[in-house]
């Protein structure tokens, strides 16, 4: 049986909840205050359902933004981590049935491969650039020195 828990975690849920946190903080430190679990009506043609972002706010219309975090790495053999990925698409997906007027960002960690040469969320953009919808911001979070990169802005 393969463990996939992070190392060093409790769970891989609190991972995902202390990334969501560090985003949140960023923003905030950006003057931008985001709520937890923002939910939007999302879909095609007239079949709407609510879809939970990770991060959003939805009450200012001058800032209305919706942020989907992920804090995936490479496999532990420098691999992709092809399921992962798979996620990061249907994000995407999601962002491109969101409504227009919201800003979309993607908010990713940064994890870098010796072995590639490029980050993970480098990676994503030269094999998936295809399924990034045009207004879709990456940005790539360093844990280690607390900054933000932006691997694509919208409009690209």
């Amino acid at each position: 049986m393969n463990n996939f828990q992070r190392v060093n975690s409790i769970s891989n849920a609190h991972v995902g909840r202390d990334f969501e946190e560090a985003a949140r903080v960023y923003f905030q430190q950006q003057g931008i205050m985001l709520s937890e679990r923002v939910c939007l009506p999302v879909g095609i043609n007239n079949f709407k359902k609510d879809h939970a972002f990770d991060l959003g706010n939805t009450s200012n219309e001058a800032e209305k933004i919706i942020v989907e975090c992920k804090s995936h790495r490479w496999t532990s053999g420098d691999n992709v981590p092809s399921a992962k990925l798979t996620v990061w698409n249907e994000a995407m997906y999601y962002f491109l049935l969101a409504p227009a007027e919201y800003r979309k960002v993607f908010f990713i960690l940064r994890d870098y491969s010796v072995k590639r040469k490029e980050t993970l969320g480098e990676y994503y953009l030269r094999t998936y650039k295809h399924l990034i919808p045009e207004d879709v911001e990456i940005v790539e979070y360093d844990e280690i020195e607390l900054t933000v990169r932006i691997i694509i802005g919208p409009n690209h």
